[in-house]
Protein backbone atom coordinates (compact mmCIF):
# COMPACT_ATOMS: atom_id res chain seq x y z
CA UNK A 1 0.00 0.00 0.00
CA UNK A 2 1.71 3.23 -1.16
CA UNK A 3 0.48 6.52 0.26
CA UNK A 4 1.54 10.13 -0.46
CA UNK A 5 4.28 11.36 1.87
CA UNK A 6 2.01 14.01 3.41
CA UNK A 7 -0.60 11.38 4.24
CA UNK A 8 2.01 9.07 5.74
CA UNK A 9 3.32 11.83 8.01
CA UNK A 10 -0.17 12.71 9.25
CA UNK A 11 -1.12 9.09 9.88
CA UNK A 12 2.08 8.23 11.72
CA UNK A 13 1.93 11.43 13.75
CA UNK A 14 -1.53 10.46 14.97
CA UNK A 15 -0.55 6.88 15.62
CA UNK A 16 2.79 7.32 17.33
CA UNK A 17 2.50 10.68 19.08
CA UNK A 18 -1.11 11.53 19.96
CA UNK A 19 -1.85 7.89 20.80
CA UNK A 20 1.60 7.66 22.39
CA UNK A 21 2.54 4.15 21.40
CA UNK A 22 6.11 4.88 22.38
CA UNK A 23 9.40 3.41 21.12
CA UNK A 24 9.63 -0.12 19.84
CA UNK A 25 12.07 -2.97 19.60
CA UNK A 26 12.55 -5.36 16.73
CA UNK A 27 14.94 -8.05 15.58
CA UNK A 28 17.59 -6.74 13.12
CA UNK A 29 16.66 -6.89 9.45
CA UNK A 30 20.22 -7.62 8.33
CA UNK A 31 23.26 -9.61 9.43
CA UNK A 32 26.26 -7.28 10.14
CA UNK A 33 29.52 -8.40 8.55
CA UNK A 34 31.20 -8.55 11.96
CA UNK A 35 28.91 -11.32 13.17
CA UNK A 36 29.93 -14.98 12.96
CA UNK A 37 28.47 -16.81 9.96
CA UNK A 38 24.91 -18.00 10.51
CA UNK A 39 24.14 -21.61 11.17
CA UNK A 40 23.30 -23.34 7.87
CA UNK A 41 19.60 -23.57 7.19
CA UNK A 42 18.28 -26.95 8.22
CA UNK A 43 15.24 -28.49 6.62
CA UNK A 44 12.37 -28.30 9.09
CA UNK A 45 9.19 -30.35 8.85
CA UNK A 46 6.15 -28.15 8.21
CA UNK A 47 3.59 -27.79 11.00
CA UNK A 48 1.01 -30.53 11.02
CA UNK A 49 -2.15 -29.71 9.11
CA UNK A 50 -4.96 -28.63 11.41
CA UNK A 51 -7.89 -31.02 11.15
CA UNK A 52 -11.00 -28.91 11.88
CA UNK A 53 -12.93 -32.05 12.84
CA UNK A 54 -10.38 -33.72 15.11
CA UNK A 55 -10.50 -32.59 18.76
CA UNK A 56 -7.55 -30.51 19.90
CA UNK A 57 -5.39 -32.03 22.66
CA UNK A 58 -5.48 -28.53 24.16
CA UNK A 59 -9.25 -28.47 24.55
CA UNK A 60 -11.70 -25.71 23.72
CA UNK A 61 -10.70 -23.28 20.99
CA UNK A 62 -6.99 -23.69 21.58
CA UNK A 63 -4.43 -24.97 19.05
CA UNK A 64 -1.39 -27.12 19.76
CA UNK A 65 1.90 -25.56 18.66
CA UNK A 66 4.70 -28.13 18.54
CA UNK A 67 8.02 -27.72 16.73
CA UNK A 68 11.54 -26.29 16.67
CA UNK A 69 11.62 -22.51 16.97
CA UNK A 70 14.44 -20.14 16.01
CA UNK A 71 15.31 -17.58 18.74
CA UNK A 72 17.31 -15.34 16.36
CA UNK A 73 16.57 -15.18 12.64
CA UNK A 74 18.10 -13.09 9.83
CA UNK A 75 15.08 -11.58 8.07
CA UNK A 76 16.18 -9.34 5.18
CA UNK A 77 13.77 -6.75 3.79
CA UNK A 78 13.97 -6.43 0.00
CA UNK A 79 11.85 -3.28 -0.25
CA UNK A 80 10.79 -0.75 2.37
CA UNK A 81 7.51 1.06 1.69
CA UNK A 82 7.62 4.44 3.42
CA UNK A 83 9.76 7.59 3.07
CA UNK A 84 12.08 8.89 5.84
CA UNK A 85 11.84 9.12 8.79
CA UNK A 86 9.64 6.00 8.60
CA UNK A 87 11.73 4.14 6.03
CA UNK A 88 12.44 1.09 8.24
CA UNK A 89 8.87 0.64 9.41
CA UNK A 90 6.83 -1.28 6.83
CA UNK A 91 8.43 -3.88 4.59
CA UNK A 92 6.79 -4.79 1.28
CA UNK A 93 8.66 -8.07 0.86
CA UNK A 94 11.29 -10.13 2.67
CA UNK A 95 13.90 -12.41 1.16
CA UNK A 96 13.46 -16.14 1.57
CA UNK A 97 14.45 -18.51 2.86
CA UNK A 98 15.15 -16.97 6.27
CA UNK A 99 18.32 -18.16 8.00
CA UNK A 100 18.36 -19.19 11.65
CA UNK A 101 21.49 -17.73 13.29
CA UNK A 102 21.47 -19.84 16.46
CA UNK A 103 20.49 -23.40 17.44
CA UNK A 104 16.76 -24.05 17.41
CA UNK A 105 14.72 -24.63 20.56
CA UNK A 106 11.86 -27.11 20.78
CA UNK A 107 8.57 -25.56 21.88
CA UNK A 108 5.27 -27.25 22.71
CA UNK A 109 2.30 -25.31 24.09
CA UNK A 110 -1.35 -24.46 23.57
CA UNK A 111 -2.57 -21.09 22.27
CA UNK A 112 -5.96 -19.53 21.57
CA UNK A 113 -6.92 -19.83 17.92
CA UNK A 114 -8.48 -16.35 18.08
CA UNK A 115 -7.90 -13.16 20.02
CA UNK A 116 -9.85 -13.24 23.29
CA UNK A 117 -13.52 -12.38 22.81
CA UNK A 118 -15.81 -11.62 25.74
CA UNK A 119 -19.02 -10.95 23.80
CA UNK A 120 -19.47 -14.00 21.57
CA UNK A 121 -22.31 -12.30 19.68
CA UNK A 122 -20.19 -9.34 18.57
CA UNK A 123 -17.13 -11.50 17.78
CA UNK A 124 -14.94 -8.46 18.46
CA UNK A 125 -11.72 -8.95 20.43
CA UNK A 126 -11.85 -7.57 23.96
CA UNK A 127 -9.79 -4.38 24.41
CA UNK A 128 -9.12 -1.85 27.15
CA UNK A 129 -7.63 -4.28 29.67
CA UNK A 130 -4.23 -3.71 31.22
CA UNK A 131 -1.60 -6.44 31.40
CA UNK A 132 -2.59 -7.67 34.87
CA UNK A 133 -6.30 -7.71 34.04
CA UNK A 134 -5.60 -9.73 30.90
CA UNK A 135 -3.45 -12.13 32.92
CA UNK A 136 -6.27 -12.59 35.45
CA UNK A 137 -8.78 -13.38 32.69
CA UNK A 138 -6.46 -16.03 31.29
CA UNK A 139 -5.83 -17.52 34.74
CA UNK A 140 -9.58 -17.78 35.33
CA UNK A 141 -9.67 -20.03 32.25
CA UNK A 142 -6.86 -22.22 33.55
CA UNK A 143 -4.38 -20.53 31.22
CA UNK A 144 -2.03 -17.53 31.20
CA UNK A 145 -0.78 -14.81 28.89
CA UNK A 146 1.52 -16.12 26.17
CA UNK A 147 5.25 -15.77 26.58
CA UNK A 148 6.95 -13.70 23.89
CA UNK A 149 8.80 -16.70 22.49
CA UNK A 150 5.57 -18.72 22.31
CA UNK A 151 3.65 -15.95 20.58
CA UNK A 152 6.45 -15.41 18.07
CA UNK A 153 6.71 -19.09 17.11
CA UNK A 154 2.93 -19.44 16.81
CA UNK A 155 3.00 -16.47 14.43
CA UNK A 156 5.89 -17.34 12.11
CA UNK A 157 6.13 -21.14 12.21
CA UNK A 158 9.24 -23.22 11.55
CA UNK A 159 10.03 -21.35 8.31
CA UNK A 160 10.28 -18.04 10.23
CA UNK A 161 8.03 -16.14 7.81
CA UNK A 162 8.01 -12.43 8.76
CA UNK A 163 4.25 -12.29 8.34
CA UNK A 164 2.06 -15.16 9.55
CA UNK A 165 0.78 -15.70 6.01
CA UNK A 166 4.15 -15.36 4.23
CA UNK A 167 6.86 -12.96 3.07
CA UNK A 168 4.91 -10.14 1.37
CA UNK A 169 2.95 -7.47 3.20
CA UNK A 170 -0.73 -7.61 2.21
CA UNK A 171 -3.35 -5.46 3.91
CA UNK A 172 -6.14 -7.40 2.19
CA UNK A 173 -5.20 -10.51 4.18
CA UNK A 174 -5.11 -9.01 7.69
CA UNK A 175 -6.68 -5.96 9.36
CA UNK A 176 -3.94 -3.32 9.18
CA UNK A 177 -2.90 -0.26 7.14
CA UNK A 178 -6.14 1.54 7.99
CA UNK A 179 -5.74 5.31 7.61
CA UNK A 180 -8.88 6.78 9.20
CA UNK A 181 -7.49 6.51 12.73
CA UNK A 182 -9.11 9.53 14.36
CA UNK A 183 -7.39 11.71 16.94
CA UNK A 184 -6.07 11.21 20.44
CA UNK A 185 -6.72 7.93 22.19
CA UNK A 186 -10.13 8.98 23.52
CA UNK A 187 -11.15 9.77 19.93
CA UNK A 188 -9.46 6.81 18.29
CA UNK A 189 -11.77 5.25 15.72
CA UNK A 190 -12.65 1.66 16.59
CA UNK A 191 -11.66 -0.31 13.49
CA UNK A 192 -11.53 -3.76 15.06
CA UNK A 193 -12.59 -6.64 12.83
CA UNK A 194 -14.56 -9.65 13.97
CA UNK A 195 -12.39 -12.65 14.73
CA UNK A 196 -14.23 -14.50 11.95
CA UNK A 197 -13.24 -11.83 9.41
CA UNK A 198 -10.07 -12.08 7.29
CA UNK A 199 -10.12 -15.91 7.14
CA UNK A 200 -6.69 -16.03 5.45
CA UNK A 201 -5.03 -14.05 8.23
CA UNK A 202 -3.61 -17.12 9.92
CA UNK A 203 -0.22 -18.56 10.77
CA UNK A 204 1.25 -21.89 9.61
CA UNK A 205 -0.20 -23.42 12.79
CA UNK A 206 -3.66 -22.03 12.04
CA UNK A 207 -3.59 -19.26 14.67
CA UNK A 208 -5.57 -16.26 13.45
CA UNK A 209 -5.18 -12.46 13.53
CA UNK A 210 -1.64 -12.54 14.90
CA UNK A 211 -0.78 -9.30 13.13
CA UNK A 212 -3.10 -6.32 12.87
CA UNK A 213 -6.59 -6.02 14.34
CA UNK A 214 -5.50 -5.47 17.97
CA UNK A 215 -2.14 -5.37 19.71
CA UNK A 216 -1.71 -8.34 22.05
CA UNK A 217 -0.32 -8.44 25.58
CA UNK A 218 2.42 -11.03 26.13
CA UNK A 219 4.82 -11.81 28.96
CA UNK A 220 8.48 -10.87 28.64
CA UNK A 221 10.48 -13.84 29.85
CA UNK A 222 12.99 -13.27 32.62
CA UNK A 223 11.54 -9.89 33.59
CA UNK A 224 9.93 -8.87 36.89
CA UNK A 225 7.23 -6.32 37.70
CA UNK A 226 6.68 -3.68 36.47
CA UNK A 227 8.55 -4.68 33.29
CA UNK A 228 6.85 -7.96 32.40
CA UNK A 229 4.62 -6.55 29.68
CA UNK A 230 5.11 -6.34 25.92
CA UNK A 231 2.77 -5.93 22.97
CA UNK A 232 2.95 -8.07 19.85
CA UNK A 233 1.40 -8.02 16.39
CA UNK A 234 0.45 -4.38 16.03
CA UNK A 235 -3.10 -3.19 15.46
CA UNK A 236 -5.11 -1.76 12.55
CA UNK A 237 -2.75 1.18 11.89
CA UNK A 238 -0.02 1.29 9.20
CA UNK A 239 2.63 -0.12 11.54
CA UNK A 240 5.21 -2.88 11.38
CA UNK A 241 2.57 -5.62 11.82
CA UNK A 242 5.01 -8.51 11.62
CA UNK A 243 5.83 -11.50 13.80
CA UNK A 244 9.14 -10.32 15.29
CA UNK A 245 8.19 -6.71 16.08
CA UNK A 246 7.52 -5.83 19.73
CA UNK A 247 6.47 -2.75 21.70
CA UNK A 248 7.87 -2.58 25.24
CA UNK A 249 7.24 1.08 26.12
CA UNK A 250 3.92 0.58 27.90
CA UNK A 251 3.79 -0.27 31.59
CA UNK A 252 1.64 -3.08 32.94
CA UNK A 253 -1.14 -0.63 33.88
CA UNK A 254 -1.64 0.60 30.30
CA UNK A 255 -5.11 -0.15 28.90
CA UNK A 256 -5.37 1.13 25.34
CA UNK A 257 -8.43 0.99 23.12
CA UNK A 258 -6.34 -0.88 20.55
CA UNK A 259 -4.90 -3.45 22.99
CA UNK A 260 -6.24 -6.99 23.36
CA UNK A 261 -4.73 -10.38 24.16
CA UNK A 262 -4.98 -14.13 23.75
CA UNK A 263 -4.12 -16.90 26.21
CA UNK A 264 -1.66 -19.79 26.25
CA UNK A 265 -1.14 -22.79 28.52
CA UNK A 266 1.11 -25.80 28.89
CA UNK A 267 0.39 -28.59 26.41
CA UNK A 268 -0.30 -32.16 27.52
CA UNK A 269 2.61 -34.55 26.93
CA UNK A 270 2.52 -36.32 23.55
CA UNK A 271 1.74 -39.69 25.14
CA UNK A 272 -1.35 -38.20 26.81
CA UNK A 273 -3.12 -37.54 23.48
Amino acid sequence: MNLPTSNIKAIFAAAFFTIALGPTETAPDFVPASEPPPIPLQEQPPPKEIDPVAPSPCGGDMILVDGDACPDAAQVCLKWIDPPPYSNLRCAEYAKPVTCKVPRVHRRFCIDREEYVQDKDSELPLVGKNWNEAQDICKARGARLCKESEWEFACEGVDMSPYPYGWKRDSTVCNFDKTNLGGREDKLHDLRAKVSDYPDCKSPFGVRHMVGNVDEWVEREGMSAPNRSALRGGWWLPGRNRCRAATTAHAEDYAGKQVGFRCCKEAPPPDAQ
